[in-house]
């Protein structure tokens, strides 16, 4: 996992604003999470019911408000808003809402095509 703050992003006036932390061309999937309190993600939704959530790329979230842990491959970090985590191909992650002040959270993956709802 890697750790920034917004205010570390290069100003970028073209491309996505990831762009050096998530390789592709653009912004090509991704949504708004707004969590419950204590809820934690991808509990059990592995291959056979199992606790383990991978993707093949990169994935970026950045927390917008609230604080809570993301989890990494075991270790748990603690996030708060403004934090943007770019979470390693094959990296074990899950996140988890804090009870007093739950996170809403940008996520999102980068690739060569945009995403489908901007197709020609």
């Amino acid at each position: 996992m890697l750790r920034f703050r917004l205010h570390e992003l290069k100003d970028t006036r073209s491309g996505h604003i990831l762009g050096d932390l998530l390789p592709g061309d653009y912004l090509c999937a991704g949504g708004l999470a707004f969590t419950k309190p204590g809820e934690r993600s991808h509990t059990n939704d592995g291959p056979g019911g199992l606790d383990i959530h991978t993707h093949p790329d990169r994935e970026a979230f950045i927390i917008i408000q609230g604080y809570g842990i993301m989890e990494v491959d075991g270790v748990e970090h603690v996030v708060t808003t403004g934090d943007i985590l770019i979470i390693e191909a094959g990296e074990d992650h899950h996140l988890r809402s804090s009870e007093d002040d739950p996170l809403v959270t940008l996520w999102c993956h980068a690739g060569h095509v945009r995403h489908k709802s901007q197709a020609e």
